[in-house]
């Protein structure tokens, strides 16, 4: 959905400039142009060459060197941009902005676009709670400016505070979910579980499973890339939380159950890739169970069919970790649980399924469709299964008569 975008990337004079050499670097490796547009002062901070060498674009420094490629170049940029984004972006530049001075090349490109514009800032904590710099940011946000971040932690003063440049992962999020506003799933509310469920035996134990949430996560931030309003319920991991998904932590089987039943009250989707444990202890201990005897029995109960209790008028997508006779067991799965579409992986495959960045998973529809899909990222494999997803909401739409064409 973001390949071949075109992104204005805004370099300001911060210590946090260097930052933005990887935002560039994997911009462009998800397909996206990227034209690097730098102030005198972030020159200072770090050269050209290494936006250049990243994008494999010419970078533009000054306004009166007009690079071939560019015909005026702020009105060029300007036209070109799908988005617009500033990361760093000092106090100085957000008040020039705020004032509408455009006095370099930077700020002459924003003041032309009609693209979305993101500004992460980055300064030191005492200028961002200034007074004047608040009052900038809210007259930026009122004109529909992005504002993303900016974090709290360790300064280059040597202070802590807010001020610091938000992670750069949180700023890619930012981006994808602005170029996905006119994606294929925009007015859509889809809610997606992930990672594995803990159910507790004691204050201290539990019984898991091995899946890492990436499944999950990736299905949150292709639908976010596509427009779609997005809702994470998930189970602990080690994975950092998506820019621009709403997400609800939570551990057991029984917190997944309930957020994921209030979440779906008013959505269009459900897709369940977490790994929700079969069986949870019957009762919990309220102390640590020591090590006294040679064996511990522990009594187990089924937990809730989480998807099997969703109504209403949603479509329903599950996913299936077999080890052997995965399209009978999957289809199995698909027509007990009332789903339309599952996704089965083979838990015995090293190279897909649990704590893996890719994944090979095998899709089966109502009408016992099955697609063998090859090994890729799971980011793709999420795509795939919400192109599924587009198709199923269209003919969720269509009248009777128009279903059967």
């Amino acid at each position: 959905m973001v390949e071949g975008k075109n992104v204005v990337l805004g370099i300001t004079g911060s210590i946090a400039a260097y930052k933005a050499v990887d935002i560039a670097a994997k911009l462009t490796q998800k397909g996206l142009a990227v034209d690097v547009v730098m102030t005198k002062a972030a020159t200072k901070f770090v050269s050209a060459l290494s936006f250049r060498s990243v994008t494999h674009r010419p970078v533009i420094t000054d306004m009166w060197e007009t690079p071939a490629e560019f015909n005026i170049e702020h009105v060029s940029l300007a036209e070109r941009a799908d988005v617009v984004v500033i990361a760093p972006a000092t106090a100085n530049t957000i008040a020039k902005l705020a004032a509408g001075i455009a006095d370099e090349i930077l700020t002459c490109t924003v003041l032309a676009t009609r693209a979305p514009i993101i500004l992460a800032p980055a300064m030191d904590a005492g200028m961002y709670s200034n007074p004047i710099t608040q009052e900038n940011l809210a007259k930026l946000r009122s004109r529909g400016f992005i504002i993303a971040g900016p974090g709290y932690g360790w300064l280059a003063s040597g202070l802590v505070g807010m001020g610091r440049l938000v992670d750069p992962n949180e700023i890619l999020g930012t981006i994808f979910q602005a170029l996905g506003k006119k994606g294929d799933l925009v007015d859509k509310h889809i809610v997606v579980s992930a990672g594995g469920t803990r159910e507790p035996i004691d204050l201290v134990r539990y019984i898991g499973n091995r899946s890492s949430g990436k499944m999950g996560y990736a299905l949150a931030e292709a639908a976010r890339d596509r427009g779609a309003t997005v809702t994470l319920v998930t189970s602990v991991t080690e994975l950092p939380p998506p820019a621009g998904v709403e997400v609800i932590p939570v551990e057991s089987a029984l917190e997944m159950r309930e957020a994921v039943l209030k979440a779906t009250a008013a959505a269009d989707v459900l897709i369940m890739a977490a790994a929700v444990a079969d069986y949870h202890p019957a009762k919990v201990a309220k102390d640590k169970i020591k090590r006294e005897s040679e064996t511990l029995t522990l009594e187990l109960v089924k937990t809730p069919d989480i998807i099997g209790e969703v109504r209403g008028n949603i479509i329903k997508v599950g996913f299936a970790a077999e080890s052997k006779d995965l399209i009978v067991r999957g289809t199995e799965k698909l027509k007990k649980k009332k789903l339309d579409l599952i996704a089965v992986n083979d838990i015995t495959a090293e190279d897909s399924g649990f704590a893996t960045d890719t994944n090979r998973v095998i899709l089966i529809d109502r009408k016992g469709k099955v697609e063998q899909l090859s090994l890729m990222p799971k980011y793709e494999v999420a795509h795939l299964i919400l192109d599924k997803v587009v198709v199923l909401l269209s003919r969720a739409q269509r009248s009777p008569a128009e279903k059967d064409t």
